[in-house]
């Protein structure tokens, strides 16, 4: 864990490291957008030698991803020639939409069934909301548990063989017309949906409520 100490660390000099590792991590670990990012170093072996190095330590590691939940970042005095590792845990949280209640299959969600609430990202990998609006007026595809992320996948914003507006738009003018969806989709997914007058199936981008539009 480390080599080379000359003098036995003190209470002072042990904080000095673990501060050391910890802003190395805030400095080059990149911060969630809209989030936020903690971290915490682990306690040191007191009977590491150390000393009060004359310059500022030097500090790296060989990560710099917020997913990860640990990353050992190794502290050094080169001018004393002394070095030690020190693990420092991550924990990186973002707000992401939760229900407030027990949510069931082809439900609408309502602004009063869901909220936002920090996530940590080690504990949840998978493609969550987080933006109310996104998920409001969304039918649920499959039941969602009190305090549960409501996932991309539990929902469906236009839903497949219902009935969707579909709105072409072309040089400023908007022509809607009426079809029916091919697939589900989220906002912004974009999806098959068959023009119910023509027959003709054509593909537009999910932005609202039953809702496809067309730019041309």
């Amino acid at each position: 864990m480390f080599s080379f100490f000359v003098h036995s660390a003190t209470e002072s000099q042990i904080e000095q490291i673990r501060t050391a590792a910890e802003q190395h991590i805030l400095s080059t670990v990149e911060q969630p957008a809209g989030g936020n990012l903690s971290v915490n170093a682990a306690n040191i072996d007191p009977r590491i030698k150390a000393t009060d190095c004359p310059e500022p330590l030097d500090t790296s590691a060989s990560s710099t991803s917020s997913t990860r939940s640990n990353i050992n970042v190794l502290v050094e005095c080169p001018v004393d020639d002394w070095k030690v590792y020190v693990p420092v845990r991550i924990s990186a949280s973002v707000p992401m939409i939760v229900s407030t209640r027990q949510l069931g299959r082809g439900e609408i969600i309502s602004a009063s069934d869901v909220t936002t609430s920090m996530i940590e990202l080690q504990r949840f990998r998978k493609n969550g909301f987080s933006n109310m609006d996104q998920v409001i007026g969304s039918k649920l595809k499959r039941n969602v548990r009190l305090g549960d992320v409501v996932e991309r996948n539990d929902v469906c914003v236009v839903c497949r063989n219902e009935k969707v507006t579909i709105k072409a738009v072309k040089s400023g003018m908007t022509i809607t017309t009426q079809g029916t969806a091919l697939q589900d989709g989220s906002a912004g997914d974009q999806v098959r949906v068959k023009n119910d007058k023509s027959q003709r199936i054509i593909e537009g981008i999910v932005t609202g409520i039953a809702e496809i539009t067309i730019t041309f």
